[in-house]
């Protein structure tokens, strides 16, 4: 049977789609170009990491293991998240499910229009009881944007897991440029595990993600280790706690900080420090 201890993970991924966030309001002088470029192309990353965990979740069988499964959610909550257009089909002997958008743009519920295929292969490892998924990309656009990337996540037990990515890029239409990245990131559930709500779950986020972006400049981006993010589920928009910091290849360093006032709220607030600069930012 399933055993994913994880539950269907957006809300904390999703929220990692505030990683370098383009999201916010500041002005020209409060981070450099490169530095903003980099922030859109992380957060499209993380919205495809979101997808793809709620593919492995929600679009899949409720067991994976049987020969004959039923799929976890009927069909009108399935094309309810990924568009009205989208079939899946699941091989259960090979056990790989296949989320087809076509061949044309399908717009989804997002609003960012696919094409192409997500594709998720389950695993288990038998001797741990514990489950995880690669998934990957076939023909796969988002607003005409060619994504290929290799997603595989590990459940690591009472609701934490890993994300590693691989072989990742990001190939604008009209030689928009190319963004191309590896990553990994680890979700610690430190409480809520096992109850019925997701508002009481919280969740500790380490990691880091290195690439180039698609002007060609190349970055790091890293959580401190000693203020990782925190991720609350009665705040499924932002960070709550945590900072990180990217570096790139010309020399600029920005940091990002979701509680420079230390009270752990659940507000849009955060602060940038640039070149020794620091300047309060409000999220959207």
């Amino acid at each position: 049977m399933r055993t994913f201890s994880f539950r269907s993970l957006t809300l904390a991924c999703l929220a990692s789609g505030l990683l370098l966030t383009a999201g916010c309001n500041r002005k020209a002088d409060d981070a450099a170009p490169d530095d903003i470029t980099t922030a859109e192309d992380r957060s499209e990353d993380n919205i495809e990491t979101a997808i793809s965990t709620d593919a492995m979740n929600l679009a899949g069988p409720a067991d994976f293991s049987s020969t004959t499964p039923a799929f976890a959610i009927p069909d009108a909550d399935f094309r309810a998240r990924f568009g009205s257009c989208a079939t899946r089909t699941y091989d259960a002997q090979a056990r790989v499910l296949t989320i087809d958008f076509g061949t044309t743009n399908c717009l989804c519920a997002d609003g960012r229009y696919r094409r192409g295929q997500i594709r998720v292969a389950f695993t288990t490892d038998v001797l741990k009881r514990r489950a995880g998924a690669v998934v990957t990309r076939v023909n796969y656009f988002v607003n005409d944007n060619q994504h290929t990337a290799t997603r595989t996540f590990t459940d690591l037990g009472q609701g934490s897991f890993s994300v590693d990515v691989t072989g990742a890029s990001i190939i604008r239409a009209n030689n928009g440029g190319t963004h191309s990245w590896t990553a990994n990131w680890t979700f610690t559930q430190t409480a809520g595990y096992g109850t019925a709500t997701f508002a009481d779950d919280v969740y500790t986020v380490t990691g880091s993600a290195a690439g180039t972006n698609r002007k060609a400049v190349g970055y790091t981006t890293t959580i401190d280790a000693n203020n990782p993010l925190i991720k609350r589920g009665d705040c499924p928009k932002y960070f709550v706690q945590g900072s990180m910091t990217s570096s790139n290849t010309n020399g600029k360093t920005m940091v990002l900080n979701y509680d420079p006032s230390g009270t752990h709220d659940c507000d849009r607030i955060a602060s940038v420090t640039v070149n020794g600069r620091t300047r309060t930012i409000t999220l959207r």
